[in-house]
């Protein structure tokens, strides 16, 4: 990689989407542009993520049933449909108890997480 393309790179990752494009001239995104509030603009964006990461609740299940992936999916789902939760993620163990965390915006109750579980299928809270 030459020292130009070192610093194409950099400018990748110093721009924002402010003024409608990345700032690279090459994507076609909108823009060839660097716009001088970037930094400004990349710098609340970060702050309003981590603003809304600290706003989630995150709790972790063991749950027993899952054998496969088609298992995992089947819980995703339904415990996506949740009102609230953000994020699911299965970490799977094959016939075992496998750790699901969901993220959401305010705490879950355990009962409608179970219920959740039924209706993905015959999985349970361990």
């Amino acid at each position: 990689m030459s020292v130009s393309d070192d610093s194409r790179n950099l400018q990748l990752l110093d721009s924002s989407a402010g003024d409608g494009g990345c700032g690279c001239g090459g994507c076609g995104c909108g823009s060839n542009t660097q716009s001088e509030s970037s930094t400004d603009t990349t710098t609340e964006a970060i702050t309003i993520a981590a603003t809304k990461e600290s706003d989630m609740t995150t709790n972790t299940y063991a749950v027993t049933g899952m054998t496969c992936g088609h298992c995992a999916s089947a819980v995703t789902g339904e415990l996506k449909s949740l009102d609230g939760v953000s994020d699911v993620s299965v970490d799977l163990v094959a016939g075992g108890t496998s750790t699901v965390t969901v993220a959401s915006a305010e705490p879950l109750d355990q009962t409608q997480v179970a219920a959740a579980l039924d209706e993905a299928g015959d999985y349970q809270l361990a």
